[in-house]
């Protein structure tokens, strides 16, 4: 392994990943109360994508049309920000946090958002192309993996903090909005990007 690469790629990727939607969708799945199995979720979906990035990236970029992964993004962000929207009424927050998924249902939900919005993320397409550069898979993977891996830790420290702060309602209400403001984004970036 090349040091030298590996602490060249780690602040690429935590620097592109930071202010990311995905950082975002970790953040508010572990609001939810249940933060270790959001990361792991995070961290499994982070796995596969380093994998297929430093693999077959530029491959994989140059089959799958980027205006299709961005429409699909958008629809899963527009869905997310209904569901949000239409849950904001909840009666009894303390019901709504006690009643909060398995740990099981949480990793899985979390895997899953992050599997998909990660497809041609910035990131991703970060790491396939250092790949490229350096010729070195396992230096740029772990470098890339390590700063996914921080990013999402720090997403899931901060958000099952949250709900010390902010109610269960306004969480939703702004989960909403900001969810509604990526689909839209990645709406107009899959014609524009």
């Amino acid at each position: 392994m090349n040091l030298r690469v590996l602490f060249t790629v780690f602040p690429l990727v935590f620097l592109g990943e930071l202010p990311d939607k995905t950082m975002f969708a970790s953040l508010v799945l572990a609001s939810r109360g249940r933060p270790i199995p959001v990361w792991m979720g995070a961290a499994g979906a982070f796995v596969v994508h380093v994998v297929i990035a430093v693999s077959i990236g530029e491959a994989l970029f140059a089959i799958l049309p980027h205006s299709a992964v961005e429409v699909f993004v958008a629809a899963l962000f527009a869905a997310g920000a209904v569901y949000s929207w239409l849950a904001r009424n909840a009666k009894d927050e303390e019901a709504d946090i006690a009643a909060a998924p398995s740990a099981w249902r949480m990793g899985l939900a979390a895997f899953g958002v992050i599997f998909v919005a990660e497809w041609g993320d910035l990131t991703q397409i970060i790491t396939a192309n250092l790949a490229a550069r350096y010729h070195d898979a396992l230096s740029v993977g772990v470098g890339a993996l390590a700063a996914l891996w921080l990013v999402a830790a720090i997403a899931v420290a901060a958000g099952s903090n949250l709900l010390k702060i902010v109610s269960v309602r306004t969480l939703r209400i702004v989960t909403a909005v900001v969810l509604l403001g990526l689909s839209a984004y990645s709406f107009v970036n899959a014609f524009t990007g």
